[in-house]
């Protein structure tokens, strides 16, 4: 490395998320892309577990269910949907809304993402996960597919189904997400960087970058 280059500035994101929220696979491609526009900045990701859907239990809701008592029906949604998907091809973000037969409970798929940090790959664990169910469909509630999911990743599988029997990490992620209700955060994505600076919505990278020149000005 050149000795007069200027030292990278560190930071730490935090991004509160959830894998079955469209706009947080949305938001967190956007963070991406703001940070390959700063290459002086070495970021941290710390991801934190926000349950959109806690009530819901093994085996998931139907989708058109699910539609009907969120956006009050269908064709609501499908319009929703439409512009995000337009959003996402900006950001190479390959959503398939209609790929999507239910929405799962993503607590044991938020359980995978602390698997996955132990070992340094909760980014890719993340991305892949959100790609496999806005792309694919895949079902996040069932192990199996969260095992072959992880196995992409160079994971053992059977490593992975013991895990996810065990229900280790569970107590964790629903700590992270009542700490989030506590802390006001009730809509993901939200960033938080530099644990003071935050910003809630899948923004756009520009707006992302001058959060970012906003925590590095301010300091430690």
């Amino acid at each position: 490395m050149n000795s007069l280059s200027p030292p990278r500035a560190r930071l730490s994101i935090e991004i509160v998320y959830d894998l079955v929220c469209p706009w947080c696979f949305l938001g967190t491609r956007r963070l991406r892309r703001a940070l390959r526009a700063r290459p002086e900045v070495l970021a941290e990701l710390v991801w934190r577990p926000f349950l959109l859907n806690p009530d819901i239990g093994p085996g998931g809701v139907g989708r058109t269910d699910y539609l009907a008592r969120k956006f009050g029906g269908e064709e609501r949604a499908r319009r929703m949907h439409a512009t995000i998907a337009e959003m996402g091809r900006a950001e190479g973000v390959p959503f398939r809304f209609d790929r999507l037969r239910q929405i799962p409970p993503s607590l044991d798929a938020h359980r995978l993402v602390r698997y996955a940090t132990r070992h340094g790959l909760a980014d890719a664990m993340v991305d892949a996960l959100f790609t496999a169910y806005f792309s694919q469909g895949a079902d996040l509630g069932d192990a199996g597919t969260l095992a072959s999911i992880a196995g992409g990743l160079g994971f053992a599988e059977p490593a992975v189904l013991r895990f996810l029997a065990s229900g280790q990490e569970g107590e964790a992620v629903h700590a992270d997400n009542l700490r989030a209700h506590r802390l006001g955060i009730n809509g993901v994505p939200c960033f938080v960087v530099a644990e003071r600076h935050a910003i809630a919505g899948a923004q756009e990278p520009e707006v992302l970058e001058r959060l970012l020149d906003a925590a590095i000005a301010a300091g430690p």
